[in-house]
């Protein structure tokens, strides 16, 4: 069972670690509590007897080297942050961002003991041929394996937990709460930023992720979703060799995403993976409300036929039909140039609070909308609009929407796929199709139809609007086509950026979250890189 001590040891043991790397997260000038600096004053020398582990080494190399020495928890954590920039600095998302999920694996023994706990049966009678690990991460490492498919041999992926990882989780998850609990109770402006809700949702994260039914469940939801789809399909699930602890999927033949060369050697239209890509994207997140959220290049490959085949389903995001609503107001109100109906759907929703004047925001809107009337779409930088909207967002005293903010991440790293392939790619070129079917759909006549079926009492609000809904509609579609064709108001990360106004963040703020995330102690010691 944990303890405050036990808590407080295993982030001291952190916080050495960061230290003997030199990572520090405290910008010079930030406010430190005298307790932490007089804890500095006595791991002084510590720095002196560390510099092997950073002498000729970037930042990010160090923080990445000393995250992954910690172990699964801290290399989730560190995935975790780098994908909520409105909790960290930009430039330490950034360094995050290159922290690949892999660990030694483990033994085929443990593997196979796996297997046969939860089947009861050993892997010989599941499988013909159970081969050694091809991949390991923080969480499972994955086998070859060959499967008799009635008489036939079939080549299967097998994906087994590592050994008392749960144990692991629970330790540290119980030291990152105890940890933002102190936050919130010693650093008051912190508590907008809600440490303890924070570390809620990566609990949550990882209790899915060590649950693969949860993710079988997940592939075959999509499968459903997406069935009519062309160009795009997900792995079978082998239900009957799956269990909590391991996960047997089809084995994907295919060329990784990430291989351009090997892409452009077998025939393939990058431009057309490129658009491919993101409008598959939007497809899953505006018409599902169900999307992949971890859809980088090492997860997705072309195989034979041409399609796009995602893998890895251990982080998916969920948009009810009230944000996926939200997002399509502000995408129109952004795209008709309406900043005020853009900031009006922010309070709408309850994003901004009601003590803010409208207009004051929809001001902002407009500062960061108008800049790019006139820039191509491909000139456009995410990262530097999301952090314009990053600024006004602690301004307006904004919350913290963690699936608004996932929708925003990921959009971010499809771009990024995308436009590996094609580094000319126009966003609004690439997803327009899809929007404008949603936004007809949905926000036209056709929507309002629908809404009238499900009650009878919005039948009269329906006539009443249909002219004006058909010029909305009307209006939409044009604007949604002049910007395939000459590129640019916004891009699409962006709107998705606006529709989260809900993130919360600060410059140097936020440092307290990270600071105060590896406690009081280890705070001290971060500082001293």
């Amino acid at each position: 069972m944990a303890s405050p001590l036990g808590d407080i040891l295993r982030l001291a043991r952190a916080g050495l670690s960061l230290a003997q790397h030199g990572v520090h997260f405290v910008p010079d000038g930030a406010p430190v509590p005298i307790a932490l600096r007089l804890a500095q004053l006595v791991t002084l020398p510590w720095r002196a007897l560390t510099w092997p582990f950073r002498a000729g080494r970037t930042r990010q190399a160090r923080l990445v080297s000393a995250l992954t020495g910690l172990g699964p928890s801290y290399i989730k954590l560190g995935q975790f942050l780098a994908a909520r920039p409105d909790l960290v600095p930009p430039d330490l998302a950034e360094d995050l961002s290159s922290l690949q999920d892999r660990l030694p694996p483990f033994s085929m023994r443990q593997s196979e003991q796996a297997i046969e706990e939860a089947f009861g049966r050993p892997a010989g009678e599941l499988f013909v041929e159970f081969g050694p690990p091809v991949a390991a991460a923080s969480i499972a490492q994955v086998h070859k394996a060959v499967v008799d498919a009635g008489g036939a041999r079939k080549e299967v992926a097998v994906k087994v937990l590592r050994p008392e990882v749960e144990r692991r989780f629970a330790q540290d998850l119980s030291s990152f709460y105890f940890a933002a609990r102190q936050i919130e109770r010693f650093h008051p402006p912190s508590r907008r930023l809600r440490p303890v809700a924070v570390v809620d949702t990566l609990a949550h994260s990882v209790t899915v992720e060590m649950d693969l039914r949860m993710e079988a469940a997940a592939i075959s939801e999509m499968a459903e979703n997406t069935r009519d789809d062309d160009g795009f399909r997900v792995p079978g699930v082998d239900w009957q060799r799956t269990a909590k602890r391991v996960l047997t999927l089809e084995w994907v033949d295919g060329i990784p995403m990430r291989d351009v060369a090997a892409l452009e050697a077998g025939g393939h239209d990058l431009t057309e993976l490129g658009n491919r890509v993101i409008q598959t994207f939007l497809r899953h997140a505006m018409r599902d409300g169900f999307f992949h959220a971890d859809m980088h290049q090492g997860n997705l490959f072309i195989d034979a036929r041409g399609d796009i085949v995602a893998v890895d389903f251990g982080i998916m995001g969920r948009l009810g039909p009230r944000e996926r609503r939200f997002l399509a107001e502000i995408l129109y109100g952004f795209i008709s140039q309406d900043y005020r109906r853009a900031a009006e759907v922010h309070y709408w929703a309850g994003y901004v609070p009601p003590h803010h004047p409208v207009a004051t925001f929809a001001q902002a809107l407009r500062a960061i909308g108008e800049p790019l009337k006139d820039r191509a779409a491909e000139d456009i930088s995410i990262g530097h609009l999301l952090g314009q909207l990053f600024q006004y967002t602690e301004v307006f005293d904004m919350k913290t929407r963690p699936e608004l903010i996932l929708l925003q991440k990921t959009m971010v790293v499809v771009e990024g796929v995308a436009r590996q392939l094609n580094p000319g790619l126009n966003m609004w070129s690439a997803g327009e199709p899809v929007v404008r079917e949603w936004m007809e759909a949905e926000l036209g006549a056709a929507g309002r139809l629908k809404e009238a079926r499900e009650g009878a009492e919005n039948v009269g609000k329906f006539v009443g609007d249909l002219p004006s809904l058909l010029i909305q509609a009307e209006t939409a579609a044009a604007s949604f086509a002049e910007m395939a064709r000459s590129g640019i108001r916004l891009d699409d990360a962006t709107i998705d950026q606006i529709a989260r106004g809900p993130s919360s963040h600060g410059t140097w703020t936020r440092v307290a979250i990270w600071i105060g995330a590896l406690s009081l102690f280890v705070l001290a010691l971060a500082q001293l890189g």
